[in-house]
């Protein structure tokens, strides 16, 4: 059953909320227990207006974004309070009360009604899939095996702060030559659209033949102010379409991936943040002491590229009957040699968590230099792109003038 409950906390504030109970006297139960005054406890039944204001402002509020840096500090508060001793439902009641982001508040105070009702914690957390991934479902539930829950929520939040870094990272590789794209088409069709139609009309006060490049940049403006433009819109608006139906399937996402792997330039530096993303995931995993088969199969579902995926997916395929993992990565074009010669010593030596956080620090400091070296090397490229956009532009309108001069003379 579900009952609408009135309280007083330990502050004097009322408070109202919804539970579910096997009775009233179970719900007054659990609520004394935990501190609170109980001062009404009814059963749900149809929708007052104080509800439908509720469940209005729930649905406006679920729809924030929960960010790493949200669940890095959850994880880190969650590990503090368990490993001092503060039983578990107290813990989960404490970071509610005082969680900033309404979406995740929503879906901790669904997670304390479903560990009070008897669930794990990992279970729990299960069912709000939006906000919880495998992976750190994985991980709090080898720590709930192990008994080891407060240390590996704080190797979650650890984890968290590394994933947020390297994407930072990814972000200030792609931000630069985007923002450079954009404000170069920007220029090219105002210089198109406003600039060059004032001088299309001294051309024609002028008279004679214009210059062949100056004709095509009249038409190329005239393209832009008409129809024409809006069909090129549409037509390029449909075809992302068609392309983002055919990455939602496996063979386009395969396909697509694929190419992007093979970019020159970003490709390289996307397989280093790949290879740096897998080494570090598998071995948080490994480390937290989850299986090896469970974290193969996590770790394909959070690569992040299909082609990487697959990799990972013939290795799991190898692992299941009682074979190696360097092997198959051997097999692989997606690791270099030496990921997979760390790997197998790893293996050997019955170190391989240390071996993949060696590779992973390793494959940072490689992006990291990547984009430095990007970034440098784009820089000047742009700049020469956007004068060559506005100078050609410049060009076109000036070689009329250019033509009358000579004619006159």
């Amino acid at each position: 059953m579900e009952y609408v409950y009135t309280v007083r906390d330990g502050q004097g504030k009322l408070r109202e909320a919804v539970a579910q109970a096997e009775s009233a006297a179970i719900l007054r139960t659990r609520l004394s227990a935990r501190g609170l005054d109980v001062i009404d406890i009814r059963e749900r039944g149809g929708f007052s207006t104080q509800e439908i204001k509720r469940q209005l402002i729930q649905m406006i509020d679920s729809l924030e974004q929960v960010t790493l840096k949200d669940m890095v500090v959850f994880s880190r508060q969650f590990s503090a309070m368990v490993s001092s001793g503060v039983a578990m439902l107290r813990t989960l009641t404490i970071i509610v009360e005082q969680c900033p982001n309404k979406r995740l508040k929503y879906a901790l105070d669904d997670i304390r009604k479903s560990v009070e009702s008897g669930l794990s914690l990992s279970d729990a957390m299960a069912k709000q899939s939006s906000i919880f991934d495998r992976l750190y479902i994985a991980i709090v539930r080898a720590g709930e095996t192990g008994g080891i829950l407060s240390d590996v929520l704080k190797r979650l939040a650890d984890y968290l702060e590394y994933k947020e870094k390297l994407n930072q990272k990814v972000r200030s590789a792609m931000v630069y030559p985007t923002v450079v794209l954009l404000i170069a088409v920007g220029v090219f069709w105002a210089m198109l659209t406003f600039v060059l139609p004032v001088f299309e009309g001294l051309f024609k006060n002028i008279g004679g033949e214009l210059p062949l490049y100056t004709q095509f940049l009249i038409a190329l403006s005239e393209a832009v102010r008409s129809i024409w433009m809006v069909m090129f819109i549409i037509a390029c608006s449909i075809c992302g379409y068609l392309v983002r139906r055919y990455y939602k399937t496996d063979v386009g996402r395969l396909h697509i991936d694929g190419i992007v792997l093979a970019l020159p330039l970003f490709g390289d530096l996307i397989k280093k943040v790949a290879i740096a993303r897998f080494s570090r995931t598998f071995g948080t995993l490994i480390r937290a002491g989850v299986p090896m088969l469970n974290a193969l199969d996590v770790v394909k579902d959070t690569a992040g590229n299909a082609v990487v995926a697959k990799a990972v997916d013939t290795i799991y395929d190898e692992v299941r009957q009682g074979g190696t993992i360097s092997k198959p990565m051997g097999r692989s074009n997606i690791f270099p040699p030496m990921v997979t010669q760390m790997i197998a010593v790893g293996e050997e030596t019955g170190r391989l968590d240390d071996m993949l956080s060696k590779v992973a620090d390793f494959y940072d400091m490689e992006v990291e230099n990547s984009v430095e070296q990007l970034t440098s090397m784009l820089e000047p490229i742009m700049v020469v792109g956007i004068g060559g956009v506005v100078g050609s532009v410049v060009i076109g309108m000036y070689l009329p003038i250019f033509t009358v001069i000579n004619q006159l003379r």
